[in-house]
């Protein structure tokens, strides 16, 4: 019997070819794609761009995909009748329907995030987008290379304050980079979060609940407060029904002109166009995104197309969602994915199996 035909989806910088070499030579017929297609759930995806996405993975026993870049709802999961076996990475996949998977008899796996170590690599990226911001690296660099010298100046963050809405387990891995090794006071806000849970976070990550002052080392602020008080506003939140869309230009018009907002959490937690609207009228000095709407961003999107920081327009860094995108990483996921297939065709237990999507 021949051996089921295998999808690996969206790896853009082909580390599957690797971990999936051992299959191949075993006789899998395994095809890496490189590019991703449109989004089939997103509103504005039109039918023939959702057919070419049924057309590719129509042929494929079991699909590796990665993230949640390529979406898997419903009604593109009985389109596939070949589907046997969907592989992820991570532990936990909101873009994967898993109750449509286990109605098809569909196993959903997942893997471990690689490595444990910390400051994870997302933390790593936010704080690295917040100092470019804040030190203008791309367009000093740009500068330079351009025959230029010094055209502005950078903003200092020490001893500022930096609000983090989340205070999850990024929201303070992140918070604390910041306040040991710049200094920033800390304020966080999130719909059910309390200044006691805020305190127990501290603690966890063996911080002061206060300094001598009385001050709290991450302390909870409403809404309002945080948005207009913080020098830099960080996105933390998982994206959920309850968090999509939930920055809107009321939040973003409180803040100081000359604060950064940055998103390295999900695009549709923020109105992107009232995002765009604040940076086009310079509101801000600065936007960071790692994440955006539809990924890949789109060419004719406006975050590429606009001249930003030129007349009046904020700053703006922009990186391709590299948040979690580390060579070690991303092979460790791949050759447990390797691992669960392996077991799956033996029939027996796979690691990570999901029973819902986790969130």
């Amino acid at each position: 019997m021949a051996l089921p035909k295998i999808a690996i989806l969206d790896d853009y910088q082909k580390l599957s070819k690797t971990p999936f070499e051992n299959l191949k030579s075993s006789g899998y017929d395994v095809t890496i794609f490189t590019d991703t297609l449109l989004p089939y759930n997103h509103p504005n995806t039109p039918q023939d761009a959702k057919d070419a996405l049924v057309k590719r993975l129509g042929p494929f026993e079991i699909i590796s995909s990665m993230r949640e870049r390529t979406p898997f709802p419903a009604d593109l999961i009985n389109r596939l009748p070949n589907l046997k076996l969907l592989l992820t990475t991570g532990g936990r996949n909101a873009s994967i329907d898993v109750k449509a998977c286990t109605a098809r008899s569909v196993p959903v796996a997942g893997t471990g995030m690689g490595g444990g170590k910390s400051p994870d690599s997302t933390t790593q990226h936010c704080v690295a987008l917040i100092l470019a911001l804040a030190r203008n690296i791309p367009q000093d660099d740009a500068v330079m290379k351009a025959g230029g010298w010094q055209t502005t100046f950078a903003t200092g963050l020490a001893g500022k304050l930096f609000g983090t809405v989340g205070l999850g387990r990024l929201g303070v891995s992140v918070s604390k980079i910041m306040h040991i090794a710049f200094g920033m006071r800390i304020v966080a806000w999130s719909t059910n979060l309390t200044q006691e849970a805020a305190d127990e976070k501290a603690k966890a990550a063996g911080l002061p609940v206060e300094d001598q002052n009385g001050d709290k080392t991450f302390k909870v602020v409403s809404r309002e407060e945080l948005f207009s008080s913080a020098d830099v506003v960080s996105v933390q939140l998982v994206l959920s029904d309850r968090s999509r869309g939930l920055i809107t230009s009321n939040d973003l018009g409180k803040m100081k002109k000359s604060a950064f907002f940055v998103n390295t959490s999900r695009g549709p937690i923020v109105v992107e166009d009232d995002l765009l609207e604040a940076a086009k009228k310079g509101s801000i000095r600065g936007v960071g995104l790692d994440v955006y709407e539809i990924e890949p961003l789109p060419l004719d999107n406006r975050w590429r197309t606009i001249r930003w920081g030129e007349e009046g327009r904020s700053q703006v860094v922009l990186t391709p969602h590299m948040g979690y995108v580390e060579e070690e990483t991303i092979t460790d996921m791949y050759e447990q994915q390797v691992e669960n297939i392996l077991r799956w065709q033996k029939g027996e237990a796979m690691a990570t199996v999901f029973k819902d999507s986790g969130y």
